[in-house]
């Protein structure tokens, strides 16, 4: 894909963070694990940039917290405990192999575990399971016992239209954590069942266009964000399809289009809003514990994650259709 020379610069700086860098050499210019600027990228992730500073204030036996919370308590208060650093480092490109990680790996398996439930806090939503298994897939833990039993049971708990339930709504777009989890399974790994559910999960978005769920418009599904936490938006959306396989799918073209339109002059993207990014109109999406906004960029102003977040998926539709 044609990159504008100064986005190029941006995004490979020794100012732009390794894991943005990681990313653009090994998913935009398709650059092999042996490249040195891959190695040198890898090498940096959890020594300097956002995942090292995530790190600074884990607590030795793997968890962080707040004034008011214990080691105990990996989920609340959103979103500056266990459960989202967790999130964000997998997304970074942090894995078991450094022993940080393996640490906050060990309390999810230890603390979460129960017998014959999927991973979880207190009880089975879509959004945690999904999230923490998509997590500890990335950190290195797909063949876990607690993670396959998890797996199964998001299989087990696709609705028939092909989407997922998320407290009392049914087969939202905003449910992409089952479909998002089932994504990082390598293809050799998928059973019929998961290869199934994945066609199931991937036809109703394709079906929605990614952008169309009932009546009302929910306008923070067209601002960009991350961290995304349990919210969706577009980008989101488009960036589980083309990790599916589903770049050359002509129904993504209104995500896509919509995309585009998001680039900058410049040709960056820029994050549009720190979640939670709620709209007030709809009373029954609003959330009653606090918050604690987490933040790597500043909103409106141009965002190496979203950049390389953007020009990933647009190589890899670009890629899915020379292909066809």
């Amino acid at each position: 894909m044609k990159v504008p020379l100064s986005v190029h610069r941006w995004l490979t700086s020794p100012e732009s963070d390794p894991s943005v860098r990681f990313r653009y050499w090994t998913e935009v210019r398709a650059r092999p694990a042996s490249d040195p600027r891959v190695r040198t990228a890898r090498r940096q992730i959890g020594r300097k940039g956002w995942a090292a500073w995530l790190l600074e204030s884990q607590w030795p036996d793997g968890h962080w917290v707040t004034p008011r919370t214990s080691a105990g308590s990996l989920y609340r208060p959103k979103y500056a405990v266990t459960n989202w650093s967790a999130i964000v480092l997998a997304d970074l490109g942090m894995t078991r192999s450094d022993a940080r990680i393996r640490r906050t790996a060990e309390l999810f398996l230890r603390l979460w575990t129960r017998k014959g439930w999927p991973l979880g806090p207190e009880g089975d939503e879509i959004c945690v399971t999904g999230n923490i298994v998509r997590t500890l897939i990335r950190f290195g833990y797909l063949d876990h016992p607690a993670i396959r039993r998890s797996i199964d049971w998001i299989v087990r708990t696709q609705t028939a239209d092909g989407g997922w339930h998320c407290w009392y709504r049914h087969g939202t777009l905003d449910c992409w954590e089952g479909l998002a989890a089932l994504a990082e399974m390598p293809s050799e790994e998928r059973s019929p069942s998961v290869a199934r559910s994945i066609e199931r999960g991937a036809e109703f978005y394709l079906d929605r266009a990614l952008m169309h769920e009932g009546r009302t418009r929910y306008p923070p599904w067209f601002r960009i964000h991350y961290p995304n936490h349990y919210y969706y938006d577009v980008l989101v959306g488009l960036r589980v399809l083309a990790r599916l396989g589903y770049g050359g799918d002509r129904r993504l073209a209104p995500a896509l289009r919509w995309l585009k339109d998001k680039r900058r002059p410049d040709g960056r993207w820029s994050l549009d809003a720190p979640h939670p990014d709620l709209d007030p109109r709809r009373a029954d999406y609003a959330l009653s514990d606090p918050v604690y906004a987490l933040m790597l960029e500043r909103p409106c102003t141009p965002s190496r994650w979203a950049t390389v977040e953007a020009l990933s998926v647009l190589t890899s539709v670009e890629r899915a259709g020379k292909a066809g």
